[in-house]
């Protein structure tokens, strides 16, 4: 007899997460790369061991918040501390079934205004240690793009 599991994508995100004690924790580095196009890096410029050269480095907890990273980023960027520039952010990962790196686009915030996502996590997003974050700024005074890419899960 074979037993079908019924969980839905809504009761996995309603799962609690563990709050993690920064005191206790260890912070994991976390490997950031901007772009102020307002469009992410694409995923081959990932490949070979190469990166983008607009490289942050970051030491930060699973639990850390979309806005708290924006802030991490502004401190480092003064022109992207202007009220209503617009953060992307992306998730870049392997798929080891293609040998290659994907773009999973995980929210966005807005310098100086409150958003749906500021409050999300990395852990939530199922970022794993090793993964790296990308992140499209966009100033001000222009729209940010409208994205062509579909969300792989």
């Amino acid at each position: 007899m074979a037993l079908e599991s019924r969980i839905t994508q809504e009761e996995i995100k309603k799962e609690p997460e563990k709050p993690i004690d920064r005191e206790k924790t260890c912070p994991l580095l976390l490997r950031v790369f901007t772009t102020n196009s307002g469009r992410h890096h694409r995923p081959d410029e990932f490949a070979r061991g190469n990166v983008p050269s607009s490289e942050l480095q970051i030491y930060t907890w699973m639990d850390a918040t979309l806005k708290e990273l924006t802030g991490l980023v502004k401190e480092v960027y003064p022109e992207a501390r202007k009220k209503g520039t617009h953060f992307s952010f992306a998730i870049v990962f392997p798929d080891p079934r293609a040998k290659a790196y994907r773009l999973k686009d995980i929210g966005s915030t807005v310098s100086g205004r409150k958003g749906a996502d500021d409050s999300m996590t990395l852990q939530s997003q199922r970022f794993q240690i090793g993964d790296y974050l990308d992140i499209a700024i966009t100033p001000p005074n222009r729209a940010p793009p409208l994205t062509t890419r579909m969300r792989p899960f």
